[in-house]
């Protein structure tokens, strides 16, 4: 039975880097792993130090897999550890321990009176052991609290004092519980095509009726020159199930058809312009500053976004005074945005520490010299 691995829960930077040391491990282990789908794995790498990876291995563990946790922090309540930071030798040992050990068990009241007899199981590579009372997390060792057995007795009243009213009873109103993080968008093409996501070649969406053919190691693809005409095939949810291998007869043969080859980048770029629908994919911040690293290449197919990288190009700015500086929709700057943050050309500028307005005091033996 082949082993299955899949990731969730973080960034696509993340997840591009992973994949390439997976890659690596697998190889150097014969390649007795598969890299699937969320959905379709038996063991799933969730990132514990993101937005979303406490609330995916919430799913996930409930769903019955084995949750493999992604953590800088030195134990985790996922059945296995990944430690952060990681590389391929790390994630090969990992690997080994998950195909031959088994998931620490949480102990139960039995077993935690019984621990101090016996000498504690053997934890598999890269795994944490089950925390032990002491060792729990406040937040996951509640305790029950009696307000009226803790509240302190009332101080004796001295004779002749005067005897203060009555206060009321205090009402302790809980705080609303945090609303739940969005959960993370699926996966568009623009996703896919991170460099060191995918490797080999691939006939995209074969029953679409546009051929593309992806080369993700020299990072070409093969279709039709003008990028509008492929909208159809590059817009929506993509899945691996998209991407079809094909080998070397059949990729001369089409690839010959569909002219030169053009910079798999391009097509990245166009996917990325497609994802939001108009609006700042949800891993931005809509109401931040961007500005543009270098000139991009602009599409004949678009005329608007020379004006827009005209005006990103003067400095950082947030997407509205973009869109009044070019004179442009403010969804077709989003989109535009989108595009080159995916693929490099633009980034997030953060805003910069206000100056303390407090006068410097002289220094030196001259500065306390005038102070006296």
């Amino acid at each position: 039975m082949a082993l299955t691995l899949g990731f969730t829960g973080m960034d696509s930077a993340t997840e591009a880097a992973l994949t390439a040391a997976f890659q690596q491990a697998n190889a150097t282990l014969g390649n007795a792993w598969q890299l699937r789908p969320e959905s379709e794995a038996d063991h799933v790498v969730v990132d514990m130090d993101s937005m979303y990876g406490p609330m995916s291995w919430l799913r996930l563990h409930a769903a019955g897999k084995r949750v493999i946790g992604l953590t800088s922090a030195a134990r985790t309540q996922t059945d296995f550890h990944l430690p952060r930071p990681f590389d391929p030798q790390s994630v090969a040992t990992l690997l080994q321990s998950v195909a031959t050990g088994q998931p620490a068990r949480h102990q139960t009241s039995d077993d935690q009176a019984q621990a101090t007899s016996r000498e504690p199981s053997p934890v598999p590579s890269g795994m944490s052991p089950s925390p032990v009372p002491q060792d729990l997390l406040p937040e996951e060792h509640p305790q029950a609290v009696d307000e009226e057995a803790e509240a302190p007795a009332p101080a004796p009243r001295l004779p002749g004092s005067v005897e203060a009213g009555s206060l009321s009873p205090t009402t302790i109103t809980p705080a609303p519980a945090p609303a739940a993080p969005a959960p993370p968008r699926e996966r568009s093409l623009a996703d896919w095509l991170v460099p060191g996501v995918l490797s080999g070649r691939f006939r995209f969406r074969p029953a679409s009726g546009q051929p593309v053919l992806i080369d993700a190691d020299s990072r070409q693809y093969f279709a039709a020159t003008s990028l509008k005409p492929l909208a159809t095939v590059v817009d929506g949810v993509v899945t691996r199930d998209d991407f079809q291998p094909i080998d070397a007869a059949r990729w001369a043969s089409e690839s010959a058809a569909l002219g030169a080859a053009q910079p798999l980048g391009r097509l990245q770029w166009f996917a990325g312009l497609l994802a939001g629908k108009g609006s700042v994919l949800s891993e931005y911040d809509a109401a931040g500053r961007y500005r543009l690293t270098k000139w991009p290449q602009t599409e004949r197919e678009f005329p608007k976004h020379f004006r827009i990288a005209t005006a990103m190009m003067k400095g950082p700015a947030t997407l509205e005074e973009v869109a009044a500086a070019s004179g442009v929709p403010q969804t077709d700057v989003n989109d535009f945005v989108n595009a080159n943050l995916i693929t490099g050309f633009a980034e997030f500028v953060p805003e910069a520490a206000p100056e303390s307005t407090e006068p410097q005091k002289p220094g030196g033996l001259f500065g306390l010299r005038r102070g006296k």
